[in-house]
């Protein structure tokens, strides 16, 4: 059984916060089982946006885990933003959390590109 999104969130902004970066929820979709989108911001200007990983990476193991993918790594904020209007159309109960952090290190649970067959 999966960890309710906004369970999920409240750890994930409290995990940022102990490290000394900050984190702000910019849209908060369905508490229990909304989408999250993480848009993490550079110093530089840039911005990467993590997504949900596809199915295809969890094992029976892992079903009830949270994964992400790298959707668009280092680009303009505009682009980010054409994206994440997008996927908003797509999916009105996603939820969109902003990061200023240079690195994520263990805060974000990345899928291992090498796990996705496809």
């Amino acid at each position: 059984m999966r960890l309710r999104t906004d369970i999920f969130v409240s750890a994930l902004l409290r995990r940022v916060f102990a490290k000394g970066d900050f984190a702000a929820v910019e849209r908060k979709g369905a508490e229990e089982a909304g989408a999250i989108f993480i848009r993490q911001h550079f110093r530089d200007g840039l911005e990467t946006v993590f997504g949900p990983a596809p199915q295809s990476v969890f094992s029976e193991e892992t079903s009830g885990d949270r994964l992400f993918e790298a959707r668009l790594i280092r680009q303009q904020p505009d682009k980010v933003r054409d994206m994440l209007d997008r996927e908003r159309r797509f999916d009105p109960d996603l939820w969109i959390i902003e990061l200023e952090a240079d690195d994520l290190g263990d805060i974000v649970p990345v899928a291992d590109e090498r796990q996705n067959p496809l």
